[in-house]
């Protein structure tokens, strides 16, 4: 029993806290931050830019797949267009008309985008013109967050020649024209292709700018564009066992026939879909990373077993210990404690070790790409 209870002593302090009440609670916030913290992302520019295209490549989709935006069309709309993400379901990208395509002041443009409800404003542009740099201004002026992307970076490469040339052109010419604004950063992005340029350093800029509940979101949703990018979605999830077997310790240490087992059956379940998810394990993501890379051989990995296989295992595991759990909850004086330490390192365990073989079949995936 002590080194059971050395495990829980560890998990508090790495909740921050010093009492199992208090890392209880941080517990609680953190599985929410996980699941259910919502993330709305404005997307601008003017017609032709590639915004529909940068929202769809930010999803997993292409023109002509259910829920992707439409692509190559003249923007008539005045209202956002809101776009969610297929697998996180809290995570929004919102289409704003830009500025330049329909009569609006810049008063009136942000009364009507509402600019209060996104997290953060991307403005898309292959040309920075004085509509981007007006709004930025009026973004700025509200204390949002925004950040340029220069798009279509790929065609000025394949019209114009050497890369590093054009590149540091690009650059040169966009921080010439926002230098007014503070010389913020200017990512140069391809939407045909993210993980060529500067995706993954917007990626981490966000990552490091945003507040700490809404990174989980972000690091969710975002495509694998390199082993980097999946690695540090490996090292949020890992972050996040503690809380979950804290939370699952907590349920256990209530003396009612099968209430741990009900709840450590649905925050196991809803760990592992997510890790399946966000790692790009469906079918979805497979066959869509093979069309990307020209390797049909890829989709014989598809209805990859695991998640089957671990929530098979799981539900086995957690009905034992269940068992032992409720046992030890009626005990009195100590037996609260111990059913809450034995859920605590059943759940720890289940979750350290399918974490291990999803994150192990995502790297193969990866490489086989």
């Amino acid at each position: 029993m002590s080194s059971q209870s050395s495990d829980i002593k560890r998990a508090i302090r790495m909740s921050g806290e010093f009492t199992l009440k208090r890392a209880k609670k941080k517990a609680q916030e953190q599985i929410d931050h996980l699941f259910n913290v919502s993330l709305h992302v404005a997307v601008t520019g003017e017609t032709g830019t590639g915004k529909s295209t940068f929202i769809n490549a930010y999803r997993g989709l292409r023109h002509g797949d259910e829920g992707a935006a439409e692509t190559g069309v003249t923007e008539t709309t005045t209202e956002p267009t809101p776009y969610e993400h297929p697998t996180v379901p809290n995570v929004v990208l919102w289409d704003l008309p830009g500025v330049g395509s329909i009569k609006f002041t810049a008063k009136t443009y942000v009364k009507k985008m509402q600019f209060e409800k996104y997290d953060f404003f991307l403005i898309i542009s292959d040309r920075f013109k004085e509509n981007d740099f007006m709004l930025a201004k009026a973004i700025q002026k509200r204390k949002k967050k925004f950040y340029f992307i220069r798009s279509k970076v790929d065609s000025a490469v394949q019209h114009e020649g050497d890369e590093g040339t054009i590149l540091s052109k690009i650059r040169k010419d966009c921080q010439e024209n926002l230098k007014e604004l503070g010389n913020p950063p200017v990512f140069l992005i391809s939407s045909k292709d993210l993980s060529a340029f500067e995706f993954e350093e917007l990626v981490s800029t966000l990552n490091s700018e945003l507040p700490e509940h809404k990174k989980y979101a972000l690091l969710q949703s975002v495509p694998i564009t390199s082993v980097a990018m999946l690695e540090k979605k490996i090292s949020m999830f890992k972050k996040a066992i503690w809380a979950a077997a804290i939370a699952s310790g907590g349920i256990a240490a209530v003396p009612v026939p099968g209430l741990s087992f009900a709840c450590d059956t649905v925050i196991v379940m809803s760990f592992f879909t997510r890790c399946y998810y966000a790692f790009g394990l469906d079918d979805r993501s497979i066959e869509k990373l093979s069309e990307r890379v020209n390797k049909p051989e890829l989709k014989s990995l598809k209805k990859a077993p695991h998640l089957k296989e671990l929530a098979e295992s799981s539900v086995l595991r957690m009905g034992a210990s269940a068992a032992g759990e409720f046992l030890c909850s009626m005990v009195p004086v100590v037996g609260n404690a111990a059913a809450a330490t034995m859920s605590f390192s059943m759940t720890r365990d289940l979750l350290e070790n399918g974490l291990t073989v999803l994150a192990d079949e995502a790297r193969m995936v990866l490489k086989e790409a």
